[in-house]
């Protein structure tokens, strides 16, 4: 299994792609050895464009076949590293597919903004809040229906309970982006409020950061064209 991706600013190393970040935590999770090929985008090489016309990285080749659609690729990946081999990354809850899914357009929309609009910043609190709330809920089976007691907060560690899921692979590259980038905090004024905002996944969650690096995963080769 190969994957390709889009390469650094240097035309070689692993580049910053939230897209190929999500595929490398699949295979990852799943525990699967996969190559990884950087293509330098300013000077596409003549093979990629036959093999994948008219489409950029991320995509991956599987016994001579090219998937270029992330959501299809994960969709494949999930259908045929199954159990009992491989582990199921589907969440329980259908909802947790859905949580934060507008996070990184707001923040995508913001940080184009050249005019500063305060809306675009509250626009972007307002899905991170939703999305912190989110995580704060407790899910229907951390609730006990027998209990008097009102769920308190919950206690999971991810979006969909105490394992990753592909909501999570989905999401945390995403998040991750928002966490490291500096003019997040220059333009929310580096206020305590946006810096809350900002890191809303649970303690325990923000230890999946370390392996979002794309060096860390269990590849068998890295390779430039």
């Amino acid at each position: 299994m190969e994957g390709r991706q889009k390469a650094g600013c240097d035309g070689e190393s692993i580049g910053n792609c939230p897209f190929s970040q999500r595929l490398f935590m699949i295979l990852w999770l799943k525990g699967v050895i996969f190559n990884v090929t950087t293509v330098d985008l300013k000077r596409k090489p003549a093979d990629l464009q036959n093999l994948a016309p008219g489409t950029n990285p991320p995509f991956m080749t599987f016994d001579g076949e090219v998937k270029t659609d992330v959501n299809k690729i994960e969709e494949f990946l999930e259908e045929k590293l199954a159990p009992p081999r491989y582990p199921k990354l589907g969440t329980q809850h259908p909802e947790s597919n859905s949580a934060g899914n507008d996070v990184f357009a707001k923040f995508s929309a913001f940080i184009k903004n050249t005019k500063k609009d305060a809306n675009e910043s509250e626009n972007l609190l307002k899905a991170l809040k939703k999305l912190d709330s989110y995580l704060n809920s407790p899910l229907p089976d951390e609730i006990d229906a027998y209990s008097t007691e009102e769920a308190a907060i919950s206690g999971r560690k991810f979006l969909d309970g105490n394992e990753l899921t592909l909501a999570d692979c989905n999401l945390l590259p995403k998040l991750h982006i928002i966490k490291v980038c500096p003019s997040s905090y220059v333009f929310l004024g580096g206020s305590h409020e946006a810096s809350e905002s900002l890191v809303l996944i649970p303690p325990s969650s923000q230890l999946l950061f370390s392996s979002l690096n794309p060096h860390s995963l269990k590849t068998s080769s890295v390779k430039a064209i």
